[in-house]
Formats: structure tokens, sequence, C-alpha cells
């Protein structure tokens, strides 16, 4: 049996580009037998809908409300929900994990840091960090591509919303510097076209669980056909 869980999901309206509430993505995956999600709702340095011109403890309370919902419904259903966010540094995009609401309370205005000290705040805490979709191209990444490896812990690989030709220019980085690979839908609507993220040979009882299996290459990538039989 394999263990399936989304890395890579936004939920509306904490994320300005989603379309579903938190409630309705958690119902979606456990429709599509999941068994975790982490909410990854864009920070408020990047596509947020956050209202300005609140003070920090209150934007971080908007940000949480999406995984807070989300994991209320968890509970119902049967999936279990984790928490995470998707930081954002002039366009190029971090993945974060393992930390909490309360990290987030005790750095007021870290959404203004550049990627290296933001890199090593998250990491000396015990965190875990991830480029998403590094060779996505778009008008509003002012740097494409990959950053200096020693950045991060982990490659997102596949991203299910950017073309193929980026996501192999992922991999290949990723196997060029030894670094961890991870997949993920990038899911801003309950209809997906096709589900991605990660399986896990065994229940993740936490996210550390997650962070420790891609870490050390147990997890199996969620990938379509067409790219599945490329990456060996």
């Amino acid at each position: 049996m394999k263990y399936l869980y989304e890395t890579h999901m936004h939920t509306s309206p904490v994320s300005a580009c989603a379309a579903s509430s938190p409630a309705s993505q958690a119902r979606a995956y456990k429709r599509r037998d999941y068994a975790g999600i982490i909410v990854t709702d864009h920070f408020t340095n990047g596509n947020s809908g956050c209202p300005p011109g609140l003070p920090w403890d209150e934007k971080m309370a908007f940000f949480a409300s999406g995984y807070e919902e989300a994991k209320k419904e968890g509970g119902r259903c049967g999936l279990d929900v984790f928490f995470g966010w998707e930081f954002n540094v002039e366009g190029t995009e971090f993945l974060t994990y393992g930390l909490s609401l309360d990290f987030l309370l005790a750095h007021p205005d870290m959404d203004k840091l550049p990627i290296r000290q933001y890199s090593g705040l998250v990491r000396s805490a015990g965190g875990y960090l991830a480029q998403a979709h590094p060779f996505r191209t778009a008008n509003w990444i002012r740097n494409p591509g990959a950053v200096a490896p020693d950045l991060m812990d982990g490659v997102e690989v596949y991203n299910a919303g950017i073309p193929d030709e980026a996501n192999t220019k992922a991999f290949d980085f990723a196997r060029l510097h030894g670094l961890p690979v991870q997949a993920g839908s990038d899911s801003h609507h309950e209809i997906l076209p096709f589900s991605s993220g990660i399986a896990l040979p065994k229940k993740a009882e936490s996210i550390a669980d997650i962070i420790d299996a891609i870490k050390t290459n147990r997890a199996e990538l969620i990938l379509p056909d067409r790219m599945s039989g490329q990456w060996v």
C-alpha cells in the first residue's frame, strides 16, 4: 500500500489566485484517496489575499486560516493536513515546511528578507526549504532559474502547472547537485486536470516524517505517464 501526499497547494481567500475553499480542497483530495496534504498558501510577500495594513499578528492569523479550516475538514473526512507556505523573493518561490504559526509570529516582517537570510532563518529553526518550479518563466520573475544549491534542502522537480521542459530542467539540476526531489500539483482549485505529489511506503504521522522521506529519497514522485519513464 502507498500513501499519497500533496506537497504544494493553495486555498481561497488566503492565496489570491486560488478559487476553492480550504474545506473544498480537503474533500477533493480525500476523494482522490490522498492520505494527506500540505497547505502551502502564498505568503504575504507573494500572491496573497491578506488585507493590507494589518499588524503582523493579524496578518499571520489570516494567513494560517486556510490551513486551520482545511485541518478541521480533514479531521471530519479523514485526511491529514499539515502546515506550510510558499515564500516569494522577487517572483522566485520556496516551499517551506516543518515550522509553526508560533515561528511566524516570532519573526515579524520576515517577508522582507532576501533568500539567503530567509534560508538561514528557516533552516536554523529546523525547517525545510525547497525551491518551487525553479525553471518556470513569467514576466514577474526577476531572476528565473534555480538559486544556489546551498540555499535549499530540496527541489520541486515536477509541478503539474508548468511545461514539461521546465520540470526536466529542474530534475537535471537536482540530480547534478545531489539534492532531494519532490513533486506537487500546485493546485489552486478542487477540480484538477492531474493530481501530483509524493507517495510514501508508510503513513506519515507528522510533517517531519514527510520531510525525512523526501530527504532520504523514500518519496516516490507522482508523475503523469508521459514523464514517469524518463526519470530513473
